[in-house]
């Protein structure tokens, strides 16, 4: 089980339907990031990939398992993680608490893993006692992801994870996302800021109306003029 493949995505909510056989695919160790206009349906397929969502048609297989109709519980079970853009941490429980959220289905291994956590943010090793509903934007992304990485996965799905903060925060969220990976999880980034995204990506996808319109190497896709003309800024 060494990647997971998206294949011709079809999703819809009610008639509308938002997601228009896009396909999308990451393997152990490489981040790929899907970028586009705001309805583009990035989150959507990240939703359906993670079981959030009902598919209309398509699959998604991590190695030869087709799991397109596994509840999202279960897709946890088999190394999934996925962090929302939004309501992705437990306001009124502490920074420590959250964390232990994430390690429900491992108790035994808490303690290590809460471990690993705190190498991997030590600012969140100085808030561990702190109410998460009294952290700044940057702090609670932290939280949320470092949830997430609680849970040992072998596959991590981020939506929107620099947005609404700082440019040093930014910084510190996309070097984190660079260390993960190199851990040999592969990562699924949904990102507005297009072009840092694709500086760190190993694959990227351009949806347009919920359409692959472009796909290729990070670099290259940054290299495109037409990609640099309608998605970059120029």
């Amino acid at each position: 089980m060494s990647g997971l493949v998206a294949e011709n995505l079809t999703v819809a909510y009610g008639e509308t339907v938002i997601c228009h056989g896009c396909s999308l695919a990451v393997d152990a160790g490489e981040i790929s990031v899907i970028v586009g206009p705001n309805g583009a349906g990035k989150s959507t397929a990240m939703k359906a990939i993670f079981g959030l969502v009902e598919l209309i048609r398509g699959r998604v297989m991590l190695g030869d398992r087709d799991i397109s109709r596994m509840a999202a519980q279960d897709r946890v079970a088999l190394g999934m993680a996925f962090v929302p853009q939004v309501n992705n941490i437990f306001p009124s429980l502490t920074v420590e608490e959250n964390l232990e959220m994430g390690a429900y289905r491992n108790p035994a291994g808490f303690t290590e893993a809460l471990g690993v956590t705190y190498d991997m943010f030590p600012a969140l090793s100085e808030l561990r006692s702190t109410l998460a509903g009294n952290l700044s934007g940057g702090q609670r992304q932290q939280v949320a992801v470092g949830r997430a990485m609680m849970t040992r996965p072998r596959f991590l799905l981020l939506d929107e994870p620099t947005a609404g903060v700082s440019p040093i925060v930014m910084d510190t969220l996309f070097a984190m996302i660079v260390e993960i990976a190199r851990t040999g999880v592969a990562i699924l980034l949904c990102e507005q800021n297009a072009r840092r995204a694709l500086e760190i990506a190993n694959r990227g996808y351009v949806l347009v109306q919920g359409r692959n319109r472009y796909e290729d190497t990070g670099k290259r896709l940054l290299a495109n003029p037409d990609v640099r003309k309608s998605f970059l800024g120029g």
